[in-house]
């Protein structure tokens, strides 16, 4: 079931590549329950994590993946707000530096220059997580008014190769309980756009 007839309250839910974005229908069904229209898009190497068919039939939208061609019509309605999660290594990274060259990454660039509100939630092991550039780049986000949600008291970070075994523990309410921390999306909720209650 799903709630494209909706007006107002979009949600860009964007997906990286981690086994994580397999229960990226969880989010779709937490931010529905809270009154979002949501739609959903994917980094390249998310696509062998998502269930597209599945999240077409729950949001009533494609799974963008990939830039329009020439010509190609607007298939999504504008987002109001959106959420990357899990947020990998490689796209906060690139988002921080202003790298556009997926559709994923274009949008959150846009996004930002745009003003609209974002939570990121990376996951990531521990390795990846030390390097340098990683920290400095979530702080970077964080100066330019993303919400990022990032340390143990969000999810404990674990040990390269054992990513899987964490899935189940990945708490996408979290990432919702922040975006609606951000005064635009309070006063949508108080003026009951969208029709949330």
């Amino acid at each position: 079931m799903h709630n494209a007839g909706m007006s107002g309250r979009v949600l860009y839910v964007v997906v990286c590549g981690s086994p994580c974005t397999q229960g990226a229908g969880k989010l779709v069904s937490l931010a529905q329950e809270r009154g979002w229209e949501v739609c959903v898009v994917a980094t390249p190497d998310a696509l062998k994590w998502v269930d597209i068919p599945r999240l077409v039939a729950q949001t009533g939208h494609p799974v963008r993946h990939r830039y329009k061609y020439p010509g190609e019509p607007d298939v999504l309605p504008a987002a109001e707000a959106m959420i990357v999660a899990p947020a990998t290594v490689n796209t906060v990274n690139k988002w921080a530096a202003g790298i556009a060259d997926t559709l994923a990454l274009g949008l959150i660039v846009e996004g930002v220059g745009l003003g609209l509100p974002i939570v990121a939630m990376p996951f990531t092991n521990a390795a990846m997580a030390a390097h340098p550039a990683f920290g400095q780049s979530i702080e970077r986000l964080r100066a330019w008014g993303v919400t990022v949600l990032y340390g143990d008291d969000v999810l404990r970070l674990h040990p390269p190769g054992t990513g899987d075994q964490f899935i189940d523990q990945f708490p996408w309410e979290l990432a919702l309980d922040a975006l609606e921390e951000y005064p635009s999306v309070q006063a949508q909720r108080i003026a009951g756009t969208g029709g949330v209650e």
